[in-house]
């Protein structure tokens, strides 16, 4: 009875065994108790942002995941419309469009800076075309500083998404 019945164990898709940081497994029993809490480390990001359902009820193990993991948002909160998702392990790319202007002309040119975004698991069925909210975090890879926090899913998938310009 060392292992908590409670206990699920976490989806195994490495090489390296696949635990969450924060949660003992071998943890006993109580005679007393009522209620035990979950096996599962779930906290909230703060900044008006729910947890993902998945978040809570998965069975993921991601340490770069602002809601189960190691990660702090801070800093810069951003929107923009995700151009490329599923071909990069847990990454996708954001393009933010916006207007510079040109003083000589009085007139504004449009631009964009592509981001590259970590994906928590908890958002599973994002693509290409949905629009997706992203908070800063410290630099979890050579490119990356940015998390997705929240997805809505796009409407219409009739247009090419790539060259579409769209300020949020």
């Amino acid at each position: 009875m060392g292992i908590n019945d409670k206990y699920r164990e976490c989806d195994q898709t490495q090489k390296a065994y696949q635990k969450q940081d924060a949660v003992f497994v071998a943890r006993r029993r109580v005679a007393g108790a009522k209620k035990q809490k979950s096996m599962r480390y779930v906290k909230s990001i703060g900044l008006g942002f729910k947890t993902p359902k998945e978040a809570v009820e998965g069975n993921y193990v991601d340490k770069k995941c602002p809601f189960t993991g190691n990660v702090n948002i801070r800093g810069r909160i951003l929107k923009g419309l995700c151009i490329s998702a599923g071909k990069m392990t847990n990454t996708i790319v954001v393009r933010r469009d916006y207007l510079h202007y040109i003083p000589k002309y009085r007139r504004y040119e449009k631009r964009h800076k592509n981001v590259h975004v970590h994906c928590s698991p908890a958002f599973v069925g994002i693509k290409e075309g949905d629009v997706v909210t992203i908070g800063q975090c410290r630099p979890l890879a050579k490119t990356v500083r940015f998390n997705a926090l929240s997805v809505e899913p796009t409407t219409n998938t009739a247009l090419n998404i790539k060259k579409v310009f769209r300020m949020f």
